[in-house]
């Protein structure tokens, strides 16, 4: 392969070429929740994804070492929640292991189905799940959205190079 002004020295695919490329995509911010024998869990995603609109359907994806991937390998409904730009210590909270996700500043309630559901974010959805995909070390989710509520205010936080960010006016 040759290297040109436009496309620079092709490298052969690896785990860190794929992150290093993704750093360069944006992407929103969600947590997702469940729970299981009324104890709660959650993750910050950033690979949601509207998959169809009629019936109303998303993804995401979750790794299967993750402490949250038992309670959602076997639950019937989870929770989605759009973050705003001022969650991002929510965000952060949900993105590390080990931390008490529902404890101290996380303000929750139990929702629809009994899915946890954050307080003051900008959208959150309940979804019945319709499938979970092997990808690789993931499982791909497939939710279909059963109740929901949109009207948040604020902007949408954003995750890119590695950091949260805003969008810019």
């Amino acid at each position: 392969m040759t290297a040109s002004p436009e496309l620079g020295t092709a490298r052969p695919a690896s785990p860190q070429l794929f992150r290093a490329v993704f750093r360069q995509h944006a992407a929103g911010v969600a947590v997702i929740t469940a729970q299981r024998d009324g104890l709660p869990v959650g993750f910050t995603a950033t690979s949601l994804n509207s998959v169809a609109a009629e019936p109303p359907l998303l993804s995401f994806g979750i790794g299967t070492g993750s402490s949250s991937w038992p309670v959602v390998s076997e639950a019937e409904h989870i929770g989605v929640h759009i973050l705003g730009e001022h969650q991002e210590d929510l965000a952060a909270t949900f993105a590390r292991s080990g931390a008490d996700r529902f404890g101290g500043a996380t303000r929750w309630q139990p929702g629809p189905e009994g899915v946890p559901v954050l307080d003051g974010v900008l959208a959150w959805l309940v979804c019945r799940v319709v499938a979970r995909i092997p990808a690789g070390d993931h499982r791909i989710v497939v939710g279909e959205a059963v109740y929901g509520e949109p009207a948040g205010a604020g902007r949408p936080l954003l995750y890119h190079q590695g950091r949260f960010n805003a969008l810019r006016d």
